[in-house]
This record gives C-alpha cells, sequence and structure tokens, in this order.
C-alpha cells in the first residue's frame, strides 16, 4: 500500500537520526523507540483493558449521535510509533528492516541453541479494545466496500472514507494511530494477502512456502537462504486463504479439483492445493514472487550468474538469430537469465511471448505477450501447443517460450528448423541431460531437429563458500550428428571453474560461424566482442540496471554504436584525468605491482589499505 507522509526507512538502532528513530520498529524489551519512554500502564480504577472494552462495546452499541472524525496524515514524530519489537522470543535479533513502512517490518533472530535463523513478521499491536473495535469494523464495512469498489481506482482512499464514516457513526473517539493500526488490518484482509502482507513486500523473500495446518511458513531469504517464520495458519484459516487466493487470480479449487496452478493479480506464480486428500497434512501453498523490476544482463554481472565475456558472446548471438534453451534445476535462475539476455534483442524485430505463467517482461515496442488458459464453463483450453501454432503466424522474428515440456517442444523445434529464433528454459542439470530429455518421453523431439539448436545453457543454484550463488555452468553449442556414432555433438563454449568462482572460455563454433556471415575477419570479431563488453562494464560500472533504460541503451547501441562507444571514451577519459588531478593533490601518483603506492613527496613505497 502506498505509504503515508514521514516514512522514513528503518536503521540499526544506534541510528542518530530522530525521524529514523521515530518510525523505526520499538527496541527489544522496553517496546519503546528509540529517544521516547513507555507508555503508562493506567492511571487509577476503570483503567483495566477489560474496562476500556467495554466501554469500547459500549459506546458502539449506545451511542446514537455520531461524531466528526478529523483524521490527519501519519505522522510518526506526532503520532507515534504504530510498530513494536519487543524481543519476546528471545532470539538475537541480527536484523531488521521496513517491508511497508510504517505499518510492517522484518525481523530476523538467530537461535544459537537450533544454530538456526528465525523470520519475524512484526505488524501493529492492537490493544484489546481495538481488537473489538477492528472486529466490529470488518462486519459493517464489508458489503458497503464491496459496492463502492467500482466507483473508483483510489482504494485506499475510499477504505480510509469508509472507515471514517462507520467510526463517525459509532460516535468513536478514536487517536491518529489507532485509526491507522485499524486501517493498515483492514486493508491487509481486504485488499491484500492477509497475514502473508508482511511477507509478500519483502523485496529479500523469492518464495514462500506452506506445508500444512498449523506449521510454521518458510521463506527463501535472499541473505539468509531457507528460513523458518513465525507466521502459521490453524485449519480453517488456511482453507480459506487457499480458496481466497485461488479466487483471487480468478480460477477455481474445490475439495473436487483440489490441485491449481495459477498466476497472482501481482504476477508472482502459485501452487495450490485445498484439504487433506493430496496433501495430508492439509492445505498448502508455494508463493514464487514476481519481481517488480526484472533482472537486466547487468544484474547477471552483479550476482556472479554469467562474466561479462558471456555476455557479450550471447549479445552477438542473440544479435545473429542463435537459438538458445536455458536449462537448470528448480530455483537455479534458468527463466530470469533467459528473460534478461532476451533484452539484447533488436529492438524492432518481432517478438512473441508464450507462457502458462507470466514471468517474461519485455522492454520492446513490438512485443505480443500471450498466456495459456483453462476452459471455464464454456469454451475450450487455450495451450502452449495452440499459442505456438497461433505465434507462427503472426510472422515472429523471436519466440520465447516459458518452459518446454511436452508436445510444444515439436512445434517449437519445428520453427527453429524453419528459420525462428526460438528460447526456452527446461528442467535438466546437464547438457547430457537436457539433451536426453529432449530426445526422449514426453517431449520426444527427433535428433535431425535437436541439431538446430545453437546454444544450451546449464545454469545451477549452488555454494561458493558459505553463501548460496546462481552460476552458469557451461555454455554449449550443437554441432550436429556425429556420423560415427549417430550420436549428438557438442562443444562446451564457457565452463565454470567452482574451485575459483571463475568462468573460463574454451572457444567457440558459433563465433566462428558469425564471424563467417558477417565477413568479418578474426580480428574485426574480436573488436565487436571487446566493444560489446566495454559498453556492459560501463554499465555495470554506472549502476545502470533499470531495465527500461539498460534496454534503451542497448537500443542506442543498435543505432549509433560509434557515438556510445566515444561517449565510453570519453567517460573513461574524464575519470582517467580525474584520477590523476586527485593523485597530484594527494601525492599519490603511481601504482606498483604488488599493489602497493608511491608518494612523491617522500619518494617511499607505503601499503595500499
Amino acid at each position: 500500500m502506498d505509504q503515508p507522509a514521514h516514512t522514513d526507512s528503518v536503521g540499526n538502532d544506534t541510528s542518530p537520526a530522530e525521524s529514523e528513530a521515530a518510525t523505526r520498529p520499538r527496541d527489544e524489551g522496553t517496546g519503546a523507540a528509540a529517544g521516547e519512554s513507555e507508555p503508562a500502564a493506567g492511571d487509577g480504577e476503570g483503567s483495566s483493558t477489560i474496562g476500556n472494552a467495554r466501554r469500547t462495546i459500549r459506546r458502539l452499541v449506545e451511542t446514537l449521535r455520531g461524531s466528526s472524525l478529523d483524521v490527519p496524515d501519519y505522522d510518526p514524530n506526532a503520532h507515534g510509533p504504530l510498530v513494536t519489537v519487543d524481543g519476546s522470543d528471545g532470539l538475537e535479533e541480527v536484523d531488521r528492516y521496513w517491508v511497508d513502512a510504517p505499518f510492517a517490518a522484518v525481523s530476523i533472530g538467530y537461535d544459537h541453541e537450533a544454530n538456526e535463523h528465525r523470520y519475524r513478521a512484526v505488524e501493529p499491536t492492537l490493544r484489546e479494545e481495538e481488537a473489538v473495535l477492528l472486529e466490529t469494523l470488518f462486519d459493517d464495512i464489508r458489503d458497503p466496500l464491496l459496492y463502492r469498489e467500482q466507483d473508483g481506482d483510489d482504494i485506499e482512499g475510499l477504505l480510509q472514507e469508509t472507515i471514517r464514516d462507520s467510526l463517525e457513526r459509532y460516535g468513536a473517539e478514536i487517536e491518529t494511530a489507532t485509526f491507522y493500526r485499524l486501517f493498515y488490518y483492514i486493508y491487509r484482509d481486504f485488499r491484500g494477502y492477509g497475514p502473508l502482507g508482511p511477507i509478500m513486500h519483502d523485496p529479500h523473500v523469492e518464495d514462500i512456502s506452506c506445508d500444512g495446518y498449523d506449521l510454521p511458513l518458510f521463506v527463501y531469504h535472499d541473505e539468509y537462504t531457507d528460513i523458518e517464520t513465525t507466521v502459521s495458519f490453524e485449519k480453517a484459516a488456511l482453507d480459506r486463504f487457499v480458496v481466497r487466493l485461488a479466487q483471487h487470480s480468478g480460477r477455481h479449487i474445490s475439495i473436487g479439483d483440489p490441485m491449481v496452478e495459477t498466476t497472482l493479480p501481482d504476477g508472482s506464480r502459485a501452487e495450490l492445493a485445498l484439504g487433506e486428500e493430496v496433501t495430508p497434512r492439509g492445505s498448502a501453498f508455494t508463493i514464487r514472487k514476481y519481481a517488480d523490476d526484472p533482472f537486466t544482463p547487468i544484474d547477471l554481472l552483479e550476482y556472479g550468474t554469467f562474466d561479462v565475456e558471456q555476455l557479450a558472446y550471447l549479445w552477438l548471438a542473440i544479435e545473429h538469430n542463435k537459438s538458445l534453451i536455458f536449462a537448470g534445476g528448480t530455483a537455479s535462475g534458468k527463466t530470469t537469465s533467459m528473460n534478461a539476455v532476451s533484452m539484447f534483442i533488436p529492438p524492432r524485430s518481432k517478438v512473441v511471448t508464450i507462457e502458462d505463467t507470466r514471468e517474461l517482461q519485455l522492454s520492446h515496442d513490438n512485443w505480443l505477450s500471450s498466456l495459456t488458459r483453462e476452459r471455464r464453463h464454456e469454451g475450450t483450453d487455450v495451450t502452449m501447443y495452440d499459442l505456438l501454432r497461433s505465434a507462427l503466424r503472426h510472422r515472429p522474428e523471436y519466440i520465447v517460450v516459458g518452459e518446454v515440456r511436452g508436445e510444444e517442444a515439436m512445434t517449437l523445434f519445428q520453427a527453429m528448423n524453419t528459420g525462428h529464433t526460438t528460447y526456452s528454459t527446461m528442467h535438466a542439470d546437464s547438457v547430457q541431460t537436457a539433451i536426453n530429455r529432449l530426445e526422449n518421453e514426453p517431449i520426444n523431439v527427433p535428433r535431425s531437429m535437436v541439431r538446430s539448436l545453437d546454444i544450451l545453457s546449464v545454469q545451477t543454484l549452488t555454494r561458493s563458500g558459505d553463501q548460496r550463488v546462481r552460476r552458469n555452468k557451461v555454455l554449449a553449442e550443437i554441432e550436429g550428428i556425429d556420423q560415427r556414432t549417430g550420436e549428438l555433438d557438442y562443444s562446451t563454449a564457457f565452463t565454470w571453474e567452482s574451485d575459483t568462482d571463475t568462468f573460463r572460455s574454451t572457444g567457440s563454433t558459433v563465433l566462428s560461424e558469425i564471424r563467417d556471415e558477417r565477413g568479418w575477419s578474426q580480428k574485426e570479431l574480436l573488436t565487436e566482442l571487446g566493444n560489446r563488453e566495454r559498453f556492459l562494464e560501463y554499465l555495470q560500472a554506472n549502476g545502470v540496471s533499470d531495465y527500461q533504460r539498460f534496454t534503451a541503451l542497448v537500443n542506442e547501441y543498435y543505432s549509433d554504436p560509434d557515438r556510445i562507444l566515444e561517449t565510453i571514451e570519453d567517460a573513461d577519459a574524464d575519470a582517467t584525468r580525474t584520477d590523476e588531478t586527485l593523485a597530484t593533490r594527494t601525492g599519490v601518483t603511481s601504482e606498483n605491482e604488488f599493489g602497493a603506492t608511491t608518494d612523491s613527496r617522500t619518494d617511499e613505497t607505503t601499503p595500499r589499505d
């Protein structure tokens, strides 16, 4: 949801900024934010929690006069924090950050006995009288909200107005912080993902997994990997939640049809199971979150999935209509990589994407996106096979298929054989495994057609040191059928060396083909590769990772590469002059081959920090 005014990001407890302290989840133990005192527990008879709740109910039931409720924009400095981190779980807090400031934060704790991290979603704590008021509001505003939602797109504004109208009818006089706590929970449950809200807002979480009733959810966190959360669902709540997820994505799920694969309204991919027949521990779901901004090749460089030489190679291959398949295990990043390198497609080329769940996102003017559809009541199913056959009639230059699993693979390879450039993904952990899957059940592509594939990338989710990383294990080139053995022949252009976490180039037949097609000399080929490497390194150095900006710059390179390269040279020259000026001012004039610097004032060599 949109953030009210004054929603600074949360920092460490030692941060001196008062505004940050005001919006920071409260400190453990005391429950107070930095610079605040703990609220008083009460002041005399009648101040008990039960007494407050009774007064609230009496006010709701008996007040007929109404009231006028003026709710200003939330200001943490004036109204106090909405979120409290109380440290009641007994874990050592190692991280804390906002995910939906000022309403929801995440606290990562470490359990020394179990030697594991724990993920805690922190939301506003309601006093008992506020919980009673919230329950009454839920009952009273559901129908009016459903009817009034059609009035406009400002759902948050409409929801706030509906809550305010109801509170005025009650004659309730509440604090501003109470209003926004009530608003958060009503918005979360009406328009959001309920208790899953903070996790869905967390940009560090890639996957969310619920395995059954009363079991803690697990998430895959990009820093702490697989981690248990404090969120769980009881039986009735989990059943309702799974049904709601299906309904919000336009799908039906029931005991008679208990398994559904779907795409949620925000684009995230979900696998749902209802009841205990197919999942004995109870209803279950797994959500693969959808990134608002897709990864670019620069992100792949930053994360070390590919190096710059491989990306320059792929860029040249894509420009020259070489077909690729990205293979790998679950969560290895194959779809992410395919989407990223698809940004190298020349700007005016006709692109058709075919998916069963929406994951691909291109900043491309001539792009037709298509999705499969299951029959609902009337009509027929629209399969990937149907979409692929239809795509061929749209005269595409590039066809991107989310994943090949069955009969659509035959049509995909037929498209390759008739001159269309195609990209897709599949599950396989090696080049040979990928080839075997393509040639055998249920895909069954003849060997003579598999040879039309140019490049096969195999990715893996593995460990480098103490971190989970995604790496491109190998870039292989399909060379044809060996006349002696009849087997499909392939060679490796790049391989990943796990012991040094580096990539090694071993020569490329595809690049030789491109060189011959263009009539280049070997020197001209290497110059072109070098220019693209410089371009990518320049974007990486300048932090150009936004996919729209990245695509725009790639398009500029296609239209006028000399001007782009001249700009890069000028920028490098400016940076060199700046470095020389700084060196002169500080007295540092050179760097020797051992990483030491020479001080011109003392003519002594001093170690570099």
